[in-house]
């Protein structure tokens, strides 16, 4: 068989990625493509005879570019995605060319150990217990399902019974508690995991999303039998965090397992000045993090947290004759995830992590929260502007007032024209009712200068249709 050419592929997709990220800066960051433009480009009777591969590469690069969101841009402030910082987005490059199956020790050795030790840096940055258990995950949504399985194992073994072996039927009611803000993966997981949203017990929160430590004592203690409590270190919309210290020593007392979805915030306990925000979520049992957020690596990452490795295992892992498992001393990290075969995430998350240290992640993470309140100072300053949260973190939540009363209407209308008009992208919400524009920081490359062209094409949009 003919020997691969890689030389000539691989260097066709370097310049196109190096054009790529070179262009961002005067790129609009949104994209004005549509389906059926991209399918016209993209789409067409199934290929019969081979095609060069650089012809393929070359052709695919200039069909997708105009359908390209640039998340990478330092004026992306949709959701809460980062960017890939250069040494996370070069050690995914070798990720993919390296291509190992990391979900056994033997297959991908390298790939164990370095998610071994990305994930001891992180518990300790993150000042989770040294002892306990990490899996490295594709986001927070699995993040939540494989903590909040570690926590259906154990409530339950607790109340004699095995789900793994026996499942649901007949199995003790478990009773979740979870803030009426919670994120949307919290449900989402329970329903994979066969619990449903209606075992969702919902807690009051305060008017940024903080659960009530007083409303949730009253809920835990108005029932009886095994519970979970979910507590969020970072509202998607506001930044708050949950007084996680309060709501361990509830539901500890009650006999309750916490898991803390902390996607983002929980990166808060990566800074020094931040950490205060996070006080006592060391003593919760799981934790969920993402890193392709405020670490900044490329998707798909995240990490879940135990202070049970054995109940982690026992939630996660599996035993088959024609495997060769690890031997003593080395680790399977199938045990620790839902997915059998898998890319070496740990990888880049090495790499993010050796690149800046633990004062490069904090000085990030405070870099972010930082900018998000030149947002809300800038923006506040101007007539008919409201911010609607108290910006803790990277969250900012901006509103539009109308003269004819219509905020609502004003505000959406506003975030429509500035998604078209490309110097930022940002998206919208609803917040107690109220529609707004959700500003996230999150990427490693946002500046002062960002944020402060992004407040000017925000204006502009507001008086364009004034």
């Amino acid at each position: 068989m003919e020997q691969p050419q890689w030389a000539a592929a691989l260097t066709e997709a370097y310049n196109n990625a190096l054009a790529f990220l070179e262009a961002l800066p005067d790129r609009p960051v949104g994209t004005a493509t549509t389906r059926s433009q991209l399918r016209d480009a993209l789409a067409g009777p199934l290929p019969e005879k081979p095609t060069d591969p650089v012809e393929v590469v070359a052709a695919l690069a200039a069909a997708t570019e105009p359908g390209l969101m640039g998340t990478q841009s330092g004026r992306f402030f949709g959701f809460v995605v980062g960017g890939a910082a250069p040494a996370a987005l070069a050690a995914d490059w070798l990720t993919s060319t390296w291509d190992q199956n990391a979900g056994l020790f033997v297959l991908a050795p390298a790939a164990s150990v370095v998610e071994e030790v990305a994930g001891e840096w992180i518990a300790t940055m993150l000042g989770l217990p040294a002892t306990g258990s990490v899996g490295c995950v594709t986001g927070g949504q699995m993040a939540n399902l494989t903590g909040l399985a570690a926590g259906r194992h154990e409530i339950l073994r607790r109340s004699g019974w095995d789900v793994e072996a026996d499942g649901l039927i007949g199995a003790p009611r478990i009773r979740v508690f979870a803030g009426a803000q919670r994120h949307d993966t919290i449900d989402r997981a329970l329903r994979f995991l066969g619990l449903g949203r209606a075992a969702i017990i919902p807690v009051p929160t305060d008017d940024q999303g903080r659960m009530l430590p007083a409303a949730l004592a009253d809920a835990v203690e108005g029932g009886d039998g095994p519970a979970i409590v979910c507590a969020q270190v970072g509202n998607v919309n506001t930044g708050a965090i949950d007084p996680v210290g309060e709501i361990c020593d509830i539901a500890h007392r009650a006999g309750a397992w916490v898991h803390v979805d902390g996607a983002f915030g929980l990166w808060a306990a990566a800074s020094p000045r931040l950490r205060h925000l996070t006080a006592g979520v060391e003593r919760a049992d799981s934790w969920a993090v993402d890193v392709h957020k405020w670490l900044n690596v490329p998707y798909d990452s995240g990490l879940v947290f135990c202070a049970h490795p054995a109940a982690h295992r026992a939630a996660m892992g599996v035993r088959a004759s024609y495997l060769i498992h690890a031997a003593e001393g080395e680790r399977d990290s199938l045990d620790y995830n839902p997915e059998f075969s898998r890319r070496a995430r740990g990888f880049p998350v090495y790499a993010a992590i050796r690149t800046l240290g633990s004062s490069g992640i904090a000085e990030l993470v405070e870099r972010s929260c930082a900018l998000a309140e030149r947002f809300a100072q800038r923006l506040a300053a101007q007539d008919g502007v409201e911010i609607l949260n108290d910006v803790v973190l990277n969250q900012v939540l901006v509103r539009f007032l109308a003269a004819d009363g219509d905020h609502d209407a004003r505000t959406r209308a506003v975030l429509h024209r500035l998604q078209r008009e490309g110097t930022c992208w940002m998206s919208g919400t609803t917040w107690l009712g109220q529609a707004a524009i959700r500003i996230s920081v999150s990427n490693w490359s946002t500046d002062e200068s960002d944020v402060d062209e992004s407040v000017a094409a925000l204006l502009r949009c507001a008086n364009s249709g004034d």
